[in-house]
């Protein structure tokens, strides 16, 4: 079986054609904003991990960030480098980042911790280049959401869990729409999991928001309506703690 690092590296033209669709992506229409109200204020360095093509970064730097990305797509590196010459981008796993200890005081992963292989050496890894007080800002998708799946589109459907929701297991979704079509590849963990992995790494948990289809995309089209009944994402902010 692929790692799920060279599953996303199979699909990285596709995601790059996905994620640069305007207003395409969950990105544009369900929670990049609501991300945005955790970030601290932009500090000395910005580190943002599964970074993709890049376009967090890019974001970030409009709003006051020095970024630099990492991400373990050579594909998708290139394509982030191609799209913001005057940015850093380094090829890395995120279990083993290619930057100092205490280099940065904000990590950012969005959309990126459910999709490495390895959780707690990725946790050990923001603990190690953060400061003392630094933050991580954390988005991934909620548990509840990867443990099953409604039965139908109806407001109403029954949401069913089939197997364990506590049982760790790789899952891929695909989906096509606007001509496009991308299969995301993740692991599902459960709440405990990635509680326990912040935990061990000394981040301390400050907010959780859990985050439904907000409502100008229900009032866009209803089909998604039912997932105002239950959460399709989960943001972090934790705090690094001296050890």
């Amino acid at each position: 079986m692929n790692t799920l690092s060279e599953a996303w590296e199979q699909q990285a033209a596709r995601w790059i054609k996905w994620a640069r669709e305007p207003g395409h992506d969950s990105y544009w229409q369900f929670h990049r904003d609501q991300f945005f109200e955790l970030l601290p204020q932009p500090g000395n360095l910005t580190v943002d991990i599964g970074c993709g093509e890049g376009r967090l970064p890019r974001d970030l730097k409009k709003l006051g960030h020095k970024v630099i990305g990492c991400d373990a797509s050579k594909t998708l590196i290139e394509a982030a480098a191609e799209a913001d010459p005057s940015g850093e981008y380094h090829l890395a796993n995120a279990a083993k980042l290619p930057l100092p200890d205490a280099c940065g005081d904000l990590v950012t992963a969005f959309m990126s911790l459910q999709d490495v292989d390895d959780l707690d050496s990725s946790t050990r890894e923001i603990h190690r280049i953060l400061i003392d007080g630094g933050h991580a800002c954390i988005a991934i998708v909620h548990p509840i959401n990867s443990s099953g799946e409604f039965t139908d589109e109806s407001f109403d459907s029954p949401f069913v869990i089939k197997g364990s929701y506590f049982a760790e297991h790789n899952y891929s979704d695909t989906f096509e729409r606007g001509g496009l079509e991308m299969t995301f590849h993740s692991k599902h963990r459960c709440l405990d999991t990635f509680s326990r992995s912040f935990e061990q790494a000394d981040l301390l948990i400050e907010a959780i928001r859990e985050h439904p289809v907000p409502d100008h995309v229900v009032a866009a089209g209803g089909r998604m309506k039912r997932w105002q009944r239950l959460p399709l994402f989960m943001h972090f902010r934790l705090l690094k703690i001296k050890r």
